[in-house]
């Protein structure tokens, strides 16, 4: 099953150095709400050898109106606070873009930007338990626009969990998946587990990421982490590495 989907080009890491996903801007979504607890965060990442986090809040209307513009300015604070406290880790600030009615317009306008990392990737998230109806839509519009859309965590949509031909489809339209490190310990459910380690034994996955929002979350991944199929994983070609 997704098979055809392995496209070997990058070499595999044997560690990961560059985190894709993660909420450690301060008060701007449902991660972290202080300097001090994304700082801690922070240096806890470079203990474990990353070498730059590109983090990415959420931006949902009518949840976390966030602009790209604020966002920028405030990931330049964080980073200067980062430089004070002698952390030599790289930040870097995206997005986790809700597919919602107002995201599938603004798509649709040339005039919008977007905050992308690496080649262009763009991250997105679905509702966990129904396909958007214009999920393809939005897909064919961010692909003629030169984006190339990365779904943040797969493995959690029931949606998907359900239905094989949805998944070789995005795949087919070239969507990029994101896996959460932390699906490989159970964190979310057994399901969403099992999932995971399908998409990985198919080769389906581009990238990794924490999704870390919290001290929680950055703790659970030192489990998640010694499962064999973490090994596994880092062996895909992962392009985490090659930001």
């Amino acid at each position: 099953m997704f098979g055809f989907l392995k496209k070997k080009v990058e070499q595999p890491a044997s560690i990961l150095e560059v985190d894709i996903h993660s909420h450690l801007i301060p008060g701007v979504d449902d991660g972290v709400q202080s300097f001090e607890e994304s700082l801690a965060l922070i240096k806890g990442f470079e203990e474990k050898g990353y070498k730059k986090l590109i983090t990415t809040p959420h931006i949902m209307a009518d949840f976390y109106d966030n602009s790209e513009t604020h966002l920028k300015e405030i990931v330049n604070d964080l980073m200067q606070k980062v430089l004070e406290n002698n952390i030599s880790i790289n930040i870097e600030v995206a997005a986790e873009y809700y597919l919602d009615d107002r995201l599938n317009e603004r798509i649709s306008d040339p005039k919008e930007e977007f905050l992308t990392f690496g080649n262009n990737y763009l991250l997105f998230e679905t509702s966990f338990m129904n396909e958007p109806l214009y999920l393809k839509e939005f897909i064919f519009n961010a692909k003629s626009r030169g984006l190339n859309p990365v779904l943040a965590h797969p493995e959690r949509y029931h949606y998907l969990i359900s239905n094989n031909s949805l998944v070789e489809e995005l795949a087919n339209r070239e969507v990029l998946f994101q896996l959460n490190i932390n699906s490989l310990s159970g964190y979310y459910s057994k399901q969403v587990k099992k999932f995971a380690e399908k998409l990985i034994d198919a080769g389906s996955i581009h990238f990794a990421g924490s999704d870390c929002h919290n001290q929680l979350h950055f703790e659970n991944l030192s489990k998640a982490k010694s499962t064999k199929y973490y090994n596994k994983l880092l062996s895909l070609p992962l392009k985490n590495n090659s930001l």
